[in-house]
């Protein structure tokens, strides 16, 4: 045995990993699928045989008592009529002219319980007898008219009190809703009609009652018999100018059910589907498909898989150490490392390798040029921050200078534009921290108002309100300041008469809302709706348009610090005003208590 293993070690070595793979996938998973999938597929089948042989017999037991309902509610239609005391006087009278049997007739037929029974569309009810004063026609005949047809005779000869026939249209009878007639037979012999023979005849609506099987629709073919004979089916054994139809020996019966209806013995039939015991039904296909896929395909796939994860990363790493033998400035790491199995390790490995073998044959040159370089660059870093350090400070210092100038020479009022200036431009360029107070934004936007109101005089005026609480949340900077500057310029600046800027600041439903309200010239509908869009989908590409960026700016920084949270909604009116609406997660916003 351990001979046998090492022959066949021996063999394995000697083949590639390709065909080591084909090599297992004929013999561990071909096979095994050939075993199971026969496994599961004969199940499969058990079960589908079984559920349709289910279904058959359901709908054999569901015609058998659909059939029994109906022939129960024509025997409770004769009892009806059977113990209906004004039936049976009407038919036990005689009449001594047609005028006295026709106006009582009449009466029977509109004022009793009789009339309604009578008019059922399902069947339809006869009375004949012997009584020679009735006038046959209606629901009443004489018997006479029957006494030759072979059901009458059936009847006759029974003796049954309860009798159900099944013919094909005889002559000499009075009425007749088809050439195939179902019918109930019953004598009449209470109230003392004993004395006169009196038969009720309920006739089956032969149309309906084939309509009512074809209705159900069911997927196979139902026959209800008597012995041989097919009375109705819902296939084209149906025609009623045709005589019963017969069994042929040839049918393939699935289910049958018995049926005793008043001692006529029928049976349900039910054939099997011209296709016989489906092998899969549709609800299977899937389940065929996708075990096919699971067993063929997806293995081809995970060797094809494999095959590439090895040989691939094999070969690749072969042809990296082959690079070692020439010049070593020829020898380069592995890029894109995938996995991390023995190979991709020994790709890491093979990339350490590299590395330290770089490190070995650098020259102290090339370290000292590496190190100048790199002071070089740290010098230049240095310069530019002291630089960004020096230009803000110096601009501050001159603006301070033409303030004390101003007030030395009495220009309060140029002083004031200039210390505003100063409070701007210094909160503008420093970005040491990107949030702010929201009493010290107002500070900024207050200072920035007062000087445009400078500019536009009566033109302008502005009110602030902050509801208690709010003024310690801390925002981005110049967030509440970008909108009511868009409000000056394209709201105030547009307008020839004063103007109002209203700035509102309140926590409502743990949101932060900043209101910022012109009313200056106002914008038309089409782009309130193009603003409220940008605002709302904004993205750092819609900086490069040009157009409103320094509220697409602030959009997008208070999208960014709640987690795309932040609501925007603007609302404008031509010629009146807009209102911007700024909705900020209070949980997103952290506050300071001084």
């Amino acid at each position: 045995m351990k001979k046998i293993f090492n022959t066949f070690t021996g063999l394995m070595n000697n083949l590639t990993i390709y065909r080591k793979l084909i090599f297992f996938y004929a013999f561990c998973v071909i096979l095994p699928i050939i075993v199971t999938d026969g496994i599961i597929i004969h199940i499969i089948n058990r079960d589908e045989r079984q559920r349709q042989e289910y279904e058959l017999d359901n709908i054999a037991q569901a015609v058998g008592n659909s059939v029994t309902d109906l022939f129960d509610d024509i025997l409770d239609t004769t009892n009806a009529i059977y113990l209906d005391r004004a039936v049976n006087d009407f038919i036990s009278r005689e009449y001594e002219k047609p005028y006295d049997y026709y106006s009582a007739n009449y009466r029977l037929l509109r004022q009793s319980l009789a009339g309604s029974i009578f008019n059922n569309s399902d069947y339809s009810v006869t009375i004949y007898t012997d009584n020679p004063t009735i006038v046959s026609g209606g629901r009443f005949c004489s018997i006479g008219s029957i006494a030759g047809t072979e059901w009458y005779k059936a009847f006759r000869e029974s003796n049954a009190p309860i009798f159900e026939t099944f013919y094909y249209g005889e002559t000499g009878e009075y009425i007749k809703s088809s050439k195939r007639d179902i019918c109930l037979l019953r004598a009449m012999n209470n109230y003392g009609n004993f004395r006169r023979e009196v038969i009720i005849k309920a006739d089956i609506n032969y149309n309906e009652l084939v309509k009512s099987l074809n209705d159900m629709n069911y997927l196979a073919t139902v026959y209800v018999c008597s012995g041989d004979v097919i009375l109705f089916s819902n296939d084209d054994k149906t025609d009623i100018n045709e005589p019963f139809a017969t069994l042929t020996g040839s049918e393939r019966i699935a289910a049958v059910s018995d049926l005793d209806l008043h001692g006529s013995k029928l049976k349900v039939l039910v054939l099997e589907p011209d296709t016989g015991i489906r092998f899969f039904s549709k609800k299977n296909i899937p389940v065929f498909i996708l075990l096919i896929f699971m067993n063929l395909f997806l293995p081809v796939i995970l060797v094809y898989i494999i095959n590439k994860s090895l040989t691939e990363r094999f070969a690749l790493l072969n042809a990296s150490f082959d690079k070692i033998k020439g010049e070593v400035s020829q020898i380069k790491e592995i890029e894109d490392i995938e996995g991390n199995d023995e190979i991709s390790n020994l790709m890491t490995n093979y990339n350490l390798m590299v590395r330290r073998l770089k490190e070995l044959i650098k020259t102290v040159y090339e370290d000292r040029l590496e190190k100048q370089e790199t002071d070089i660059a740290r010098q230049q870093a240095e310069l530019l921050a002291l630089h960004s350090q020096i230009n803000p400070h110096f601009l501050f210092n001159v603006l301070e200078s033409i303030r004390m100038l101003s007030l030395i020479r009495k220009e309060k009022e140029i002083a004031s534009m200039i210390e505003k200036l100063a409070i701007l431009e210094r909160q503008s360029v420093d970005w040491s921290n990107d949030f702010i107070r929201l009493k010290d934004e107002l500070k900024f936007v207050e200072a920035y108002l007062d000087l445009q109101k400078l500019r536009f005089e009566d033109r302008l005026n502005y009110k602030v309100s902050i509801k208690n609480g709010c003024e310690n949340y801390n925002v981005p900077k110049l967030t509440l300041e970008t909108f009511v500057e868009n409000a000056c310029e394209h709201g105030v600046e547009n307008k020839s008469v004063p103007c109002w800027i209203y700035i509102r600041i309140y926590e409502q439903d743990d949101t932060l809302f900043l209101e910022v309200e012109d009313t200056g010239s106002g914008m038309d509908e089409s782009a309130v709706e193009a603003l409220n869009k940008r605002m709302r989908d904004c993205r750092i590409s819609d900086l490069k348009e040009g157009k409103r960026v320094g509220i697409i700016n602030a959009c997008l920084r208070l999208k960014m610090i709640t987690g795309d949270r932040a609501v925007f909604n603007v609302d404008s009116t031509k010629g009146v005003g807009t209102v911007f609406l700024i909705g900020i997660p209070a949980d997103t916003l952290e506050t300071s208590a001084f």
